[in-house]
């Protein structure tokens, strides 16, 4: 992209005023910088100098009717009350730093997603994006139970040195870094903190010495600069990026409509796996996670180690027991290996066993199949043993 190289005097807080300006969406931020460096850029924003592909831009995208010129003046009043020197005051108080979008150090895993966010506002070390990366989601409503499993499981993957990517909300999120944090020497993984405020706008507030943590030990990312307060529209939007920095998206505990959901269809229009934790079917805080297990979109999640087998670094091999590497069917489709057990079963039997749909029992038999779990021999079903089992491995 044409942005300016980060050296270029200047650029960074050229680039902040730039995302500072009200109503500069991603889509505009994005198609400036890939036409212009940062100063030209936030001029051309400002009316000085003309683009007519920009500018048609506004005129297509304006919700409001609102013309390319209106936009023009509403942006260069914003500027005159909020000069650069300001932007480079906020980016130095908080001791951010800014990312392009095709800079050295830019996240890898963003670089080539559809809708990356063109400048990254970054308090902390941006190199812990290297390493391996886990999302843990869920509502900020939890149960003690999610609490307490969140936590653990950000301890489980810290210690297993996995970056614990989250939201800094309260509930999961914070449960999941707080743990993660629990975990320090060489080796632990450092948390990974997505926000939708700027990097120094602690939301929720009582998060404060959690967001401070954050920094000093990991990283925390935003697309908005510094000074920028949280808006609705803005969280769902920050989910995109936490998806697309997560090589694997964990759901604690989710409603039937809860943000974490967002997240999953973020993660699975990226080909990104998605595992939930089953929760009680009477507790409000589980119905969205247990239907994504229903469903099929997730693998059941029971603790750290299946997170661990997801992300192909799962040590149970070096235990003294044997390891069965299939991933977990989820509690419907447990259901029908157990009522196979032993037997050679036919559809029309489980239908009658179940009193299910032959279609919802033809997909649940083959997602068994796929995962090794079940053998189809003509019309029968019979349950495949553990593979290891199976060669007489006992590791």
């Amino acid at each position: 992209m044409s942005a300016a190289a980060p050296d270029d005097p200047g650029r960074d807080a050229y680039l902040a005023a730039l995302c500072a300006l009200p109503g500069m969406t991603t889509a505009r931020r994005r198609l400036l910088l890939a036409r212009h460096p940062a100063r030209q850029a936030l001029g051309v924003a400002c009316g000085d100098g003309a683009d007519p592909i920009f500018t048609e831009h506004l005129r297509a995208h304006s919700r409001d009717r609102v013309e390319p010129r209106d936009w023009f003046a509403r942006w260069r009043a914003h500027l005159a009350m909020h000069p650069v020197e300001e932007s480079q005051d906020s980016l130095t108080a908080c001791a951010a730093s800014v990312l392009v979008r095709g800079d050295i150090g830019y996240p890898a895993s963003l670089d080539d997603d559809p809708d990356a966010p063109p400048v990254l506002f970054v308090r902390g070390d941006p190199s812990v994006l290297n390493g391996r990366r886990a999302g843990v989601v869920g509502t900020r409503s939890a149960t003690s139970a999610g609490l307490r499993w969140a936590t653990d499981v950000g301890r489980g993957l810290a210690e297993a040195d996995v970056r614990v990517v989250s939201g800094l909300a309260r509930g999961v999120d914070a449960a999941a870094h707080r743990g993660a944090l629990a975990v320090s020497g060489s080796g632990s993984g450092p948390p990974v903190a997505v926000v939708a405020s700027g990097p120094d706008v602690v939301y929720p507030r009582e998060n404060a010495a959690l967001w401070s943590q954050v920094v000093e030990r990991g990283v925390l990312v935003s697309e908005h600069p510094p000074g920028t307060e949280p808006t609705s529209h803005a969280f769902p939007q920050r989910n995109r990026i936490l998806a697309a920095l997560s090589e694997v998206v964990v759901v604690v505990e989710s409603r039937v409509s809860g943000g974490s959901l967002i997240t999953v269809r973020h993660a699975i229009e990226r080909d990104i796996g998605v595992l939930a934790v089953p929760g009680s079917v009477a507790s409000r805080a589980s119905e969205g996670t247990n239907r994504l297990l229903r469903d099929g979109v997730a693998g059941v999640a029971l603790d750290a180690t299946d997170v661990l087998v997801a992300l192909g670094l799962d040590s149970r091999r070096a235990e003294g027991r044997r390891f069965d590497p299939r991933p977990r069917p989820a509690p419907g489709d447990q259901t029908l290996i157990d009522l196979i057990g032993g037997d050679a079963v036919s559809i029309d039997e489980l239908v009658l066993r179940t009193g299910g749909e032959v279609v919802d029992i033809a997909v649940r038999l083959g997602r068994l199949e796929r995962d090794g779990w079940v053998l189809r021999s003509g019309g029968w079903f019979v349950v495949q043993p553990d593979p290891e089992a199976m060669h007489g491995v006992n590791r």
